[in-house]
């Protein structure tokens, strides 16, 4: 595993760890509103989006080394 694959995986790890800490933290009240679930929902989503982005930049990332060495 190299240093980018390393960071993208810690990077993910904070991401759901702050995600699980805000909908405890919305859960703390005993109730849920509808407000708790559409925040829950954005940060499901902003914490999806961002573990793609990080994919995305591993794949094209191998893609550039590839074509890197092809050429040489």
């Amino acid at each position: 595993m190299g240093y980018e694959q390393a960071k993208a995986d810690v990077k993910k790890t904070m991401r759901e760890a702050d995600n699980q800490a805000k909908e405890t933290w919305r859960r703390a009240d005993g109730e849920e509103s509808v407000s708790d679930k559409i925040a829950n929902t954005g940060d499901d989503i902003r914490t999806s989006l961002g573990n793609a982005g990080d994919d995305v930049r591993a794949e094209a990332d191998k893609w550039h080394k590839d074509v890197d060495t092809d050429d040489v």
